[in-house]
């Protein structure tokens, strides 16, 4: 979170991301359709990525920070959600 931000400000923006998301998928001829990757060290020139992919990424990334999440919690609190 940023200076001055809230949480509740921060969820609101999350979800609003959340519906543009859901509109973007639901706009989508199929997962297939590939989009070009921006010009950067890390993407092979002219590389694309299917909307499948990039969806996969986004769970992927959203779980594993949501894990890292947890263990800061569960090293405050000492709960443990599994086990």
């Amino acid at each position: 979170m940023l200076p001055g931000e809230t949480l509740a400000e921060v969820l609101e923006t999350y979800a609003e991301v959340a519906g543009r998301t859901d509109e973007l998928v639901a706009s989508l001829p199929d997962l297939d359709a590939a989009h070009p990757l921006p010009s950067a060290p890390w993407f092979a020139p002219g590389k694309e990525w299917s909307a499948r992919r990039v969806l996969l990424h986004v769970i992927a990334e959203t779980s594993q920070h949501a894990g890292h999440a947890d263990i800061i919690r569960e090293s405050l609190d000492g709960a443990k959600t599994m086990g």
